[in-house]
């Protein structure tokens, strides 16, 4: 696989998954390690965030210092108690203008696409360096997950993440050659059903495997129609949740070693 990205340009295609996003810095240390550069990166949510660092040209350790920062969710979530959404997105926004700036989306060091969803018709909408949009707005957007964080408006448009179209965004791909990391892949669920003892934790743990159900088989649709050269690495993920942010130096632990 190594040898394959060294002799020719890449895309880097990094999945959404909350906390399990984490994982992603393992794959990213390991491509310092080698001295791999991505040609373009693409990213949809959690896999956005961390693109689109890497992409205005953070090193590997500074994205995860940001992410040590912010491992206490009070840190960056304060509750709504109107609109839509269960968080309030001033925190966040707050973050992501520190990090980002005024830089746009043609401003990023490698080529940058994040993937979002229109939540008023449902389609995809990609923005990358053609679209005069702030980084930090169209990362807002793509984080969005419907009735947790707020949708974000950009122009006239209203948009949330990117996992209800396209997790894994390999349609995206300029490049022949496809390194992609799917955190919510098929080592991100158990292969056995819950059983604990209290019914609510059963529910409570078959709600989530349902939803990682639904969109490995998203991907794994995509990933079958495809005609690029993926190389697919999927972290095992399945010990943790997708709000175990306290958890970050066991998944980023999770996405470690896996180039060959």
């Amino acid at each position: 696989m190594t040898t394959t990205l060294r002799q020719q340009p890449f895309s880097l295609v990094l999945s959404g998954g909350g906390a399990l996003g984490i994982a992603h810095l393992g794959v990213l240390h390991d491509l310092e390690k080698e001295q791999l550069h991505p040609a373009e990166i693409i990213g949809t949510s959690m896999g956005g965030i961390l693109g689109a660092c890497l992409a205005t040209g953070m090193k590997e350790e500074e994205i995860y210092g940001l992410i040590r920062e912010f491992a206490t969710l009070s840190s960056w979530i304060s509750f709504s108690f109107s609109g839509n959404a269960i968080v309030d997105n001033d925190k966040i926004a707050k973050i992501f203008s520190h990090i980002f700036r005024e830089r746009k989306m043609r401003d990023t060091a490698i080529p940058l696409k994040l993937i979002t969803t229109d939540l008023v018709n449902g389609h995809k909408r990609v923005f990358g360096a053609n679209d005069d949009v702030y980084i930090k707005d169209a990362v807002l957007a793509t984080m969005a997950i419907p009735g947790v964080f707020e949708s974000h408006r950009i122009g006239d448009n209203v948009y949330g993440d990117g996992f209800l179209c396209e997790n894994l965004g390999i349609n995206e791909t300029a490049h022949p050659t496809v390194l992609a990391v799917d955190v919510l892949g098929e080592n991100s669920f158990e292969k056995e059903m819950p059983d604990n003892f209290f019914k609510t934790a059963n529910v409570l743990e078959m709600f989530e495997k349902s939803i990682r159900l639904l969109i490995y088989n998203q991907t794994r649709t995509h990933i079958q129609n495809s005609d690029k050269r993926i190389f697919l690495l999927e972290p095992d993920t399945r010990a943790f949740k997708t709000y175990h942010f306290h958890q970050y130096e066991k998944i980023r632990l999770a996405g470690s070693g896996l180039l060959k």
